[in-house]
């Protein structure tokens, strides 16, 4: 429906030979959408007024956009369909101010130029003249004639699995065999260091960026140096460092400060603010973490799909009961989950923080961990789980 309403558009601007000026990006969400799309001449509609066909990738959506068109410290606007518009989204550029409409209504802008055109009541203008933009045709939910099926990208999976041998090569940056996560010791976390506590806003998109990263998506290991580069210190104001508290350091990498911790086989807590992992459900920003050595994260409220995300891969996902709890975590603070061996549906976590003058302070914490979950939590992963009663 979406995309027969902005085909509409188009064919009006094409018919009194107007095309859009600036650059003009279309993105099939799938082979397909693609060849449905082909097969139903929509895609010529886009070509005619000057439209750019991408891959069946995320592209602009995720910062796959390579632009030429501005530099990255000039201000400047575009209107897009993708669903986001977090700072960096679209071409790793803060400078980009996204305003996110219908495909109809970005086309209608795309064509006059300027944000601040009405497509209700101002005309395009043309080399003769002008016109205005009529309201798209109703569509139809679905193509008429269906989606176009082609399963020629799926290969039949072996009747002897375990005959198969998946070769990688040991020298690739760009892909890396998963090795299984530890399994839950039987103890409780103790004493563990406060990698970051974020301020606001922090999205998959602050936890693990795409755009130039994507190419790593293979090899864990490489791809978890962006982890926690785009959220903000509470304590700093600072975005991607904080403070390593076996060293001293202060304004290292929070990626570094995890590393060290990993080495001497430290776990670590991040602490997090209101919807903590909104935006894209990114399966990195929960995996890095865990490689990283998070042994939980303890928040005000978790977006759903992250929440999900993080107990997929072990990492025990708690919420301040009370709210303003989250004050009460200091940046040099060691903190202590007890009681884990209770882990159970419904029943609260007590969470110790011990300050630096060897004061302590205890909240409880709660959780929405099922049966399934918690096994999940003690053998290392989902992933571990499965393999372990396959």
């Amino acid at each position: 429906e979406d995309i027969s309403r902005a085909a509409d558009i188009a064919e009006q601007a094409n018919k009194h030979g107007v095309k859009i000026e600036t650059p003009f990006l279309v993105t099939p969400g799938s082979a397909q959408v693609y060849e449905t799309i082909k097969r139903d001449g929509l895609i010529d509609k886009f070509t005619q007024i000057g439209g750019s066909v991408l891959a069946n990738a995320c592209g602009p959506c995720i910062g796959q956009w390579s632009r030429d068109d501005v530099k990255k410290e000039d201000k400047n606007s575009i209107i897009t369909s993708y669903n986001r518009n977090f700072p960096k989204r679209n071409d790793g550029s803060v400078n980009t101010f996204a305003f996110v409409a219908s495909p109809e209504v970005v086309i209608a802008y795309g064509l006059a130029g300027t944000l601040e055109f009405n497509p209700l009541t101002d005309e395009i203008k043309t080399g003769e003249g002008s016109f205005k933009l009529e309201p798209p045709k109703p569509a139809p939910e679905m193509p008429p004639a269906g989606f176009v099926f082609d399963a020629g990208g799926y290969v039949t999976p072996s009747d002897n699995p375990d005959s198969v041998d998946v070769s990688i090569n040991p020298n690739s940056d760009r892909l890396q065999a998963l090795a299984p996560f530890e399994a839950w010791d039987g103890k409780d976390f103790e004493d563990l260091p406060i990698l970051l506590k974020a301020k606001g806003k922090c999205t998959t998109d602050h936890i693990s960026p795409a755009g130039p990263w994507l190419k790593f998506r293979g090899h864990l290991d490489n791809i978890s140096d962006n982890m926690f580069t785009g959220a903000i210190n509470a304590y700093t104001g600072e975005a991607g460092h904080g403070l390593d508290l076996v060293t001293g350091e202060s304004s290292k990498p929070f990626t570094k400060i995890a590393r060290g911790y990993k080495e001497k086989g430290m776990g670590w807590v991040a602490v997090g603010d209101e919807n903590y992992g909104e935006g894209s459900s990114r399966e990195h920003a929960a995996m890095s973490p865990r490689f990283l050595g998070a042994s939980a994260v303890l928040v005000r409220s978790f977006a759903r799909i992250h929440e999900a995300n993080l107990k997929k891969q072990g990492v025990l996902a708690l919420t301040f009961i009370d709210r303003d709890d989250y004050e009460k975590v200091r940046e040099t603070d060691k903190i202590s989950i007890k009681g884990l061996k209770e882990l159970a549906p419904g029943v609260n976590v007590t969470v110790e923080l011990t300050h630096e003058d060897g004061s302590k302070e205890s909240f409880e914490t709660a959780h929405t961990l099922n049966p399934d979950h918690i096994e999940w939590f003690k053998a290392g992963s989902a992933l571990n789980r499965i393999k372990g009663t396959g």
